[in-house]
């Protein structure tokens, strides 16, 4: 934790949260969570009780950037659903309060765990928390967004080419050199494009284990984290995601599972995630699962190049943000590595 910023008025937000935040009382003792969320995130320790703060960064913004609104309404709408939510209690859009805005939820007290091997976990019960992952993203997926209200949460069309395209956009505005595995895939992917089937569905589009929160008393997912690059989409997008952890290695900028033996750490394979994924949401067998993962390296080989791109500018922290941009191109031919072996 560290202090938080200098500018905020905490007397004056406590005044706010004792009038629209139902039983809140202070005095406040605020303070930020250290990390590199893009939305500022403190811990409110008040009277009567613990509550988490999510506010937009100060300053000007993207139109589409920093959405803290899109997050509070999907927090929202799936809160009594069989995904695990923390309670969203206030969405603030009075930006005179603290300077942005910002929403109040519950504090939600449970592990998160930061490596995928688990090595704080026996064994035996590696796989039983990989399962409750499972059953979790296969609940976020079942959710009738119609039901739920969210309907609209997400552009129509085709996900896949929608996504291709931004991201061939956004490593095109970064671009610093050329890269031979981001050019095959920017002319492979939208030719390899599935057709969407069936409806779109909740994605929650950063689905990582460290973005669960379990319950320290057994393995139930407590709560899903960091909600501000869900839309609607194909939930096969979040599965893709989450296996990259499998093929990705276990040191530097990532935390990844290649290399390591998964049956001596008791972790499931691939195969047996995918499979257990369908069997829960009763669907067929997957179908050009390469796709999948060649989309999923290249979006984070995107990303990736655009930490560069912001670094070699100035405008990240240039040591680590330019390890991270490194991955661009590794990650690129991962993404290849996976159509060539379907070949």
């Amino acid at each position: 934790m560290t202090n938080p910023s200098p500018q905020l008025d905490v007397a004056r937000l406590t005044r706010y949260l004792e009038t629209h935040v139902p039983g809140f009382e202070g005095p406040v003792d605020m303070e930020k969570f250290a990390g590199g969320q893009s939305n500022p995130t403190f811990l409110l320790k008040a009277k009567s009780g613990r509550y988490v703060l999510r506010r937009q960064p100060p300053g000007e913004l993207l139109k589409s950037a920093h959405a803290v609104d899109r997050e509070f309404r999907v927090l929202r709408a799936l809160s009594g659903t069989a995904v695990p939510v923390a309670h969203p209690y206030h969405l603030c859009e009075d930006r005179d309060v603290i300077g942005s805005l910002f929403y109040v939820m519950s504090f939600e007290d449970g592990r998160i765990f930061w490596d995928p091997a688990l090595p704080e976990l026996p064994k035996a019960e590696r796989a039983t928390c990989y399962d409750a992952l499972l059953q979790t993203m296969a609940a976020l997926h079942d959710v009738d967004v119609d039901a739920v209200g969210l309907a609209d949460y997400g552009r129509p069309g085709n996900y896949f080419e929608r996504q291709i395209g931004v991201w061939t956009k956004q490593y095109r505005a970064a671009e610093t050199g050329r890269l031979d595995a981001m050019e095959t895939l920017i002319d492979w992917l939208p030719k390899a494009c599935p057709e969407d089937t069936g409806r779109p569905a909740l994605v929650h589009g950063d689905f990582r284990i460290d973005n669960l929160m379990f319950a320290r008393d057994g393995y139930r997912v407590q709560a899903v984290l960091d909600w501000e690059l869900s839309t609607l989409g194909n939930p096969l997008a979040d599965l893709a995601y989450f296996c990259m952890c499998l093929r990705l290695p276990s040191g530097g900028q990532v935390r990844g599972l290649a290399g390591q033996d998964r049956a001596a750490l008791g972790i499931p394979d691939e195969a047996a995630i995918v499979a257990r994924y369908c069997e829960l949401r009763g669907i067929a067998p997957i179908r050009d699962w390469h796709f999948y993962l060649a989309f999923s390296f290249f979006r984070l080989a995107a990303i990736a190049q655009g930490v560069k791109a912001r670094a070699l500018q100035g405008n990240a922290s240039s040591e680590q943000a330019l390890r991270v941009g490194e991955m661009a191109g590794w990650l690129a031919e991962m993404a290849v590595g996976a159509i060539d072996a379907h070949r």
